[in-house]
Formats: C-alpha cells, structure tokens, sequence
C-alpha cells in the first residue's frame, strides 16, 4: 500500500491555494479595466499592423470603432473563465485517456501493464473531479455569466437580427443550449460511471484471485468505455474546444485534441509511477515497464505530430481558403506559443526518445515526461485562448489567470489522484496476468 506523504499532500494544498490566489489577482486586474485600458489596448494591437481577424467569427456583423470595442470588451473580460476552461478539459482529457489506456489493456489482455493499473486507475479517479469544473463552467455559459462560446448569442440565430449569421442558424441543430448542456452531463456521468464501475471490478477481480467469469466481466465493461470513449470524447472535442470557433471545422480536430491528453496521460503514468519507484514502495517496476511506457511516450508524440501537420497542411493543399483563419489568428497573435510548441512536442521526444537506451534511463524519460506535459498544455492553451481572448492575451492579468489556473488544476489533480491511489492495493496480485507483468522483458 501507498501512503499519501504528508510533505506531498501539503505541496499540493499549498499549489491548490497559490493557484486561486494568482487567479483572484488576476480576475481583480481583469475587472479593474475601463473603456479607456480597453481602448488603449485595442489601439495597441492594431498601432502593430495586425488586423488579421483572430477567429472567423469577427469577419460577421458590423466593423465601426464601437463595434470593435465591444468585441475587444467582450474578449478581455473572458479571459477567466477561459483560463480555467483551458485546464479543466485538458485535465478532464488527461483521466480519460488514462481509463481509455487501462482499458485497452485489459480489452487486448495484455501482460507487461498490469503492474501498472492502479497508476491508471488512480489518474482515472479525477474525472469526476474534472468533470464536476466543466459541469460549473457549463452552467456559467448557458446562463450567459460567460460568454466563450460565440454560438450562444441567440441573436444570431434570430433570421430577424441584425447579426444574424446563416452559418450558425445551420448548425443550430447541433449547437442549442439545451442539446449542449445534455451532451456535457452525459460525458462528465458517463466518464464517471465507468471509472467507477472499472475500478470495482478490478477490485473484485484482485479479491477474487482472477476469477474468470469477474475478469469477463471487466474485459467486457473495459470494451464498453472503449467504445463510449471514442465517440465521448469525439463530440466533447466539437462541444467544448471547437465550438469556440463555431466557423471553423476539422475532420482530423477531433483526434488530435485526444491524442493531446493521451500523450499527456502516459506522462503522467511515467512521472507516478517513477516517484512510486523512488519512494521504494514499487519495486515490481523496472526498466522494461519503463521502456513499454516509454514507447508509448513516443509513439503518441509522433502521432500528435502528425495530425498537427496533417490538419496544417490539408488547408493549403485543398484550397480552403476560408478555413485559414484559424491559422491566421495563431500566426499573427500567437507566434511566441503556437510553432514553438512543436519543438516541446515533435521535436524533443523524436531526438531524445528514439533511442531503446534512453528509454531505459529513469530521470530523461522522467524529463521528457515533464516536458511533453507542459507542451500540450500549452498546445490546450492554443486552442482555446485565440478563438476566447483573441489578441488580448499577451498581459499581466491574463498571465496571472493562465498561471493560477494550470498551477491550481495541477495542485487539485496531485491531490485527487495520490489520494485515491494511496486508497489501492498498489499490486494487483490477483489479477491471472500479474505474474506475466512482474516476470516481464523487453525481448531487443
């Protein structure tokens, strides 16, 4: 059994406070702006030759100086909520992936992972969490208190308005409020069931010595969340990160933001169980467990890659011209973060992690871990700042609330999941396929 250490356990108390107090700080800097500072920045932006739109929305409705200001009022005062938007999907994502992956396992029966499990589990354990941010984020929305989805306007599905906008007023039967609040509580109870439910069979399973008809039991259920999972996690990439730019679409979109948090995910996985390993409460894991995980790291990097280049380059090779403004805004407002995340991403884990050696060396796949996380994090950040706060993210409050948000997720994920594995049996030594795990070794 793991005890949750109580150094750790202050640690991320101590980052779940510092969190919300840089968020209050920044929420206070935020509200404290007038139509003067708003004005100032607006003249800002444009005083630097940008005024390429930053989503495809802006290009709709009237473009007088009055009508600029409200959209750069409107854009300025999201930045909370977008912030905290921003981690709790990608950390909701993270506990998902991490279910998806420990389903996987036990769908294609295999051996090398088990030992691994109650790591997956314990990471799983915050969907409610996770969810339970996005459900109150979700109610702020269609209660109007915040304003990150354009779509919500009902003016502009009103063939009567003035803003009416004929591309939403077709998509409307998909993105409506009610159909939208529906959808999240599906995803946030349905996650939430199947972590539960996962969890108790693989408790039972371990009690009952690999008892064959429970083991069915949980193979069968594991293949169930697989199959939830892929089309869950499809409509939540549409609801709650494309939406924001309700003009745009990708086909690859969908793929790419789940490949994000499972990349994310296995890091995770690596960073646990390596700190597991260090404490000596986790001896059965050794060098091949971490050179599978390892892989995994780098398979999934790969992957991110080339879904981030595909959906890139179809763009142009296609000629859609009018789907580029999703890229316009992010080259011309987001340089500093939106290519520079391709060396965190592609680049780093391509050149350090393609070496079988390497993947064997506990405190560089510990690194590359750390790094991809903060990578994709700041890939999550891409998504959903440019079509939230458009230009006006480059700033001591959205700076603050961007910081206070991810450290406050991190301070409340660490608490979440070491508490809820310190609750597991950490081997799960009645699992038929423990032996096979604990024996286990890389044959090259």
């Amino acid at each position: 059994m793991y005890s949750f250490s109580p150094k750790l356990r202050l640690y991320s108390i101590i980052l779940i406070v510092v969190g919300v107090v840089l968020f209050g700080i920044g929420y206070a800097l935020n509200h404290g702006l007038d139509d003067t500072a708003i004005s100032h920045w607006m003249e800002s932006v444009h005083s630097k030759g940008h005024d390429a739109p930053s989503h495809s929305s802006e290009l709709v409705g009237p473009q007088d100086h009055n009508a600029h200001l409200d959209h750069a009022k409107h854009q300025i005062h999201n930045q909370p909520l977008a912030a905290i938007h921003t981690f709790a999907v990608f950390a909701f994502g993270i506990s998902c992936c991490a279910l998806f992956f420990y389903s996987i396992q036990h769908a294609a029966h295999a051996g090398w992972s088990i030992i691994v499990t109650r790591v997956m589990e314990a990471i799983a354990s915050f969907i409610p969490y996770g969810g339970a941010l996005l459900v109150i984020i979700m109610i702020l929305n269609i209660t109007h208190q915040g304003h990150l989805f354009h779509w919500m306007d009902p003016n502009l599905t009103d063939p009567n308005s003035p803003e009416f906008d004929v591309i939403l007023f077709e998509k409307k039967r998909f993105l409506n409020i009610p159909f939208y609040a529906i959808r999240t509580i599906i995803y946030v109870v349905g996650a939430s069931f199947f972590v539960w439910k996962l969890k108790n069979l693989s408790k039972k399973v371990d009690e009952n010595k690999g008892n064959r008809k429970i083991y069915a039991s949980l193979y069968s259920w594991s293949v169930g969340y697989i199959a939830f999972f892929g089309f869950a996690s499809a409509a939540w990439a549409w609801d709650w990160l494309m939406s924001i730019d309700p003009h745009w679409y990708s086909t690859l979109y969908i793929w790419y933001s789940m490949v994000s948090c499972l990349s994310t995910s296995i890091a995770v996985m690596i960073i646990i169980s390596v700190y597991l390993k260090k404490k000596g409460v986790y001896p059965q894991f050794n060098n091949n467990h971490l050179h599978d995980l390892g892989k995994f790291l780098f398979a999934t990097s790969m992957l991110w890659s080339y879904l981030w280049f595909c959906q890139f380059m179809l763009y142009w090779y296609a000629n859609v011209p009018e789907e580029v403004n999703y890229f316009f805004g992010r080259f011309e407002y987001y340089k500093p973060t939106f290519l520079p995340m391709l060396v965190i991403n592609f680049l780093a884990p391509l050149l350090v992690l393609v070496s079988s050696s390497i993947k064997r060396n506990y405190k560089v796949v510990t690194l590359m871990a750390c790094l991809v996380i903060f990578g994709h994090a700041v890939d999550y950040f891409n998504m959903v700042m440019p079509g939230t706060v458009g230009p006006y993210w480059n700033n001591a409050s959205n700076l603050l609330l961007v910081l206070g948000s991810f450290v406050f997720v991190i301070g409340l994920f660490v608490f979440v999941v070491m508490t809820a594995l310190s609750k597991l049996k950490l081997m799960p030594t009645g699992n038929p396929y423990y032996h096979e795990s604990e024996i286990y070794e890389y044959p090259f």
